[in-house]
């Protein structure tokens, strides 16, 4: 069967969408690593502890975690144009508050806040997916999914310069206005998706979902302090052990699910979900720490005693990498296959943080390392996203994307609470972090990356392709793709 290409004027539109989408996608992942280079000066300003000065990072992960499968649930129900919007004027005063913030406890409710504009991900790859041409999904999709990482590494990068041209406020400043002016653009241009899946938020099942994520991370991040066997911790474990079992029956009995654990069950997509947990693990974790290593003293044993402009630069590598890779990913996967492109990339981000842990001496090592993860990490993220697009039912494309990031977010806070154990764990007698800390925790990482990669030779090598039911001429030429494999 021929395509039909569409008319100049519908290409123009989806393109000019596609470009608000792409925007509100960058804005997003900016979030995830932009205060994380200044970390140390916020500690100082906000009168806090390294420790407590973590949770800046675990409390928008945990947000996200916990919005990202309600959003976009709630953007399956209503409508994803109206969510979008909505979730990007969230966001902006997430930002607002933020800029305002004089002691930790508003900055990290500020954080908590902008965790919520994760909703962004699951709404954009729905929207991809009932408004592009079918033969530029794909391609899309990966490069949406690319843009998340890419934000994030020039996040990194621009937070020492914002810093020092501006203020630390304009950190949120800077976000807010970006929020804003999408939230406008995507009122008056996206169009609104047809495809509607009716029902309800399961609100227990979030409670239950943010409950045992909050008790397991607080376990593991104070830990050093109280003792992995002290009763509070094992408690706090036990704890979200119970309320997991207990979210998972609650999201089996639900006629509205917040995660539908028969989609779940699909080969393709709980495979992907697996490896996606473990190589969000290796990948958040990087945001906070590698700058933190990098500004580092050289009397303490580590670092290069790098200005946070400084070390965002050695990071860039991360950046472009994870952009050309992400864009490479689409014409790898449909010449290797999707499953290939992210067991290679696992392998590549394996090395990197390899190299990280035991060869950091010199900065070259440092940005060889960044330029390797940056590829590895792109293939990986934009053929998870591809993977999961297509083995999804349509109609729960949105949550199945949103499933799919948000186990990433959640192993992205489990990594960095991880990542602030081990680190806070190795102290020298100044009171700094020693190197044996970081050593461990990026060896840690590398093994999560690893692990990501077996769990991906679990994903099954072909899976049966979606059909649209709005499309009559799609359904034939999906009964048609699913008869020749």
């Amino acid at each position: 069967m021929t395509e039909t290409a569409p008319p100049t004027s519908v290409t123009a539109a989806y393109r000019l969408t596609y470009l608000i989408l792409a925007l509100a996608i960058t804005a997003y992942s900016l979030l995830q690593s932009l205060v994380a280079p200044v970390l140390p000066l916020l500690q100082h300003d906000l009168n806090t502890d390294r420790n407590t000065v973590t949770w800046i990072l675990t409390a928008y992960l945990l947000a996200a975690a916990v919005a990202t499968p309600i959003v976009g649930r709630i953007g399956d129900m209503i409508g994803k144009k109206k969510v979008l919007t909505a979730v990007l004027i969230i966001g902006c005063a997430g930002s607002v508050l933020g800029a305002l913030a004089s002691s930790i406890t508003v900055m990290i409710a500020a954080r908590a806040i902008q965790g919520i504009a994760s909703g962004i991900i699951p709404l954009t790859f729905g929207i991809v997916r009932d408004e592009f041409p079918r033969n530029k999904v794909t391609g899309a999709v990966g490069l949406i999914s690319a843009l998340l990482g890419v934000g994030g590494g020039l996040g990194l990068v621009l937070g020492g310069p914002i810093v020092d041209a501006l203020n630390p406020h304009w950190l949120f400043w800077i976000p807010a206005i970006t929020f804003g002016i999408t939230a406008i653009a995507a009122h008056l241009i996206v169009p609104e998706s047809p495809t509607r899946t009716p029902g309800n938020v399961s609100w227990i099942a979030a409670l239950l979902l943010s409950s045992w994520l909050i008790a397991l991370l607080v376990a593991i991040s104070e830990a050093p302090k109280w003792g992995w066997a002290s009763s509070s911790v094992l408690g706090l474990l036990v704890v979200a052990l119970v309320l997991a079992v207990l979210w998972m029956k609650c999201e089996l009995r639900s006629k509205s699910p917040l995660i539908d654990m028969a989609m779940m069950r699909i080969p393709a997509i709980w495979t992907t979900n697996l490896a996606a947990l473990l190589i969000g693990i290796a990948m958040y974790s990087i945001f906070a720490f590698v700058p933190a290593f990098l500004q580092g003293t050289p009397e303490a044993g580590y670092g290069f005693n790098s200005t946070i402009t400084e070390s965002g630069l050695i990071v860039l590598p991360l950046s472009a990498a994870f952009l050309l890779a992400g864009i490479g990913s689409g014409p790898l996967s449909h010449r290797f296959g999707a499953k290939s492109v992210l067991v290679g990339g696992s392998v590549v981000a394996t090395a990197s943080l390899l190299i990280l842990a035991f060869a950091h001496s010199a900065i070259w090592q440092i940005m060889a390392s960044m330029l390797l993860m940056g590829i590895g990490f792109g293939l990986a993220f934009s053929s998870m996203s591809g993977i999961i697009v297509h083995a999804a039912p349509s109609h729960q494309t949105g949550s199945a994307s949103g499933t799919n990031a948000n186990i990433r977010t959640i192993g992205g806070a489990l990594g960095s609470a991880m990542m602030a154990s081990v680190v806070t764990a190795h102290v020298l007698p100044g009171g700094l972090p020693a190197e044996s800390g970081y050593t461990t925790g990026f060896a840690i990482l590398a093994v999560a990356s690893a692990l990501g990669g077996t769990a991906a030779l679990l994903i099954p090598n072909k899976h049966t392709p979606i059909a649209v039911p709005d499309d009559v001429s799609l359904k034939d030429e999906s009964s048609t793709a699913t008869m020749s494999n």
